[in-house]
């Protein structure tokens, strides 16, 4: 019995393996597929309240993929345009850096604080961050071009929603339960309605402080601060980094200072007391699972991988659930449970 269980478990291993293996080589396909299937599970209850006021289905599909179409052309122009600026002082920008960096250096020798020059050059060169920023847009503007495509499957998987329930009719008593995918799509729907509220009013925020301040391209930070507050975790840090690098070479330390600080209490206050109060008790995860499927889709899927890490952990979750022998596993790696609930 024993060395069933091992060749049973050397057996799942092998196929995760195989299965990691095959969507890393089928990224450049699978990355639009989820990005659609996640879009299309957001368009559902528009859809459905389409529907409910009466308006044919093809009609309702048609007015969402307008709205897409329209939404994501905006978001195109807007991002090649900043990414094409902001790559073209990108330069400047670096030169710049590296000047600070060598006075900073120089003004630590007059306190008798002397420093290797070179190997903090070959070991925390700054403008690394400032062309990792470059990296970032360019990578998003790259998911972007694949606008048509995606666009083009939101459509389909659309419409076939909308024949799906008749499908499940006519199938009577032979049609498989509804009760997962249902819990599913409420859930990530829920979770991405919320999400989305909570990351434009930060981007917002980020925006007015920065433009504030003067920095340059804040509505671009703003821009980035919304799209990586969708990133559990990190996604804060990451955006705020070329913002603060950027003002620093900009305007200088004290305001350098001033747009993390800023960064620091949006964050805070949207992500501890705004989000708990909207999200409740979250997305059914802990929170090392949240920041480990993070890093895991990330490999996987690069950055559209991090994006949608939450809701892919959360198909996982649903998986375990819906087998009694691997229950267990959907318990481990959901959120904390309170003493009152497991004495009940």
């Amino acid at each position: 019995m024993e060395s069933r269980n091992s060749s049973n478990l050397l057996i799942l291993t092998a196929a995760f393996v195989v299965v990691v293996a095959g969507m890393q080589a089928a990224t450049s396909m699978l990355v639009p597929f989820l990005l659609a299937a996640f879009i299309a599970i957001i368009c559902l209850p528009p859809l459905k309240w389409l529907t409910a006021k009466g308006l044919p289905p093809a009609i309702s599909v048609l007015i969402i993929t307008l709205i897409l179409v329209l939404l994501g052309s905006l978001l195109g122009a807007f991002v090649g345009a900043s990414v094409a600026e902001f790559t073209n002082n990108l330069p400047t920008y670096q030169a710049r850096l590296n000047q600070q960096t060598s006075d900073l250096i120089a003004w630590l020798s007059g306190f008798g604080i002397n420093l290797n020059t070179q190997l903090l050059r070959d070991n925390l060169d700054p403008s690394i961050a400032m062309g990792m920023a470059g990296n970032l847009l360019s990578g998003l503007g790259n998911v972007l071009a694949n606008t048509f495509l995606i666009v083009l499957t939101v459509i389909f998987m659309l419409i076939e929603m909308t024949a799906l329930p008749h499908k499940w009719s006519a199938m009577g008593d032979r049609a498989p339960s509804t009760g997962g995918f249902e819990k599913f799509t409420a859930t990530v729907s829920s979770y991405f309605a919320i999400k989305t509220w909570i990351s434009l009013a930060t981007g917002a925020c980020i925006t007015i402080w920065l433009s504030f301040l003067g920095v340059d391209h804040a509505v671009l930070w703003g821009l980035v601060a919304f799209l990586f507050n969708f990133v559990p975790n990190i996604g804060s840090i990451i955006a705020a980094i070329p913002a603060v690098l950027l003002a620093l070479v900009q305007l200088g330390v004290g305001d350098a200072l001033l747009t993390g600080l800023g960064f620091v209490a949006v964050n805070i206050v949207m992500g501890n007391v705004v989000e708990p109060r909207f999200m409740g008790r979250g997305v059914g995860l802990s929170t090392l699972v949240v920041f480990l499927s993070l890093v895991f889709w990330g490999w996987v899927l690069g950055p559209v991988g991090m994006l949608l890490s939450v809701p892919l952990t959360m198909i996982v979750k649903l998986a375990l659930e819906a087998r009694e022998d691997t229950e267990w596993l959907a318990i481990l790696i959901g959120p904390d449970i309170e003493p009152e609930e497991t004495t009940k």
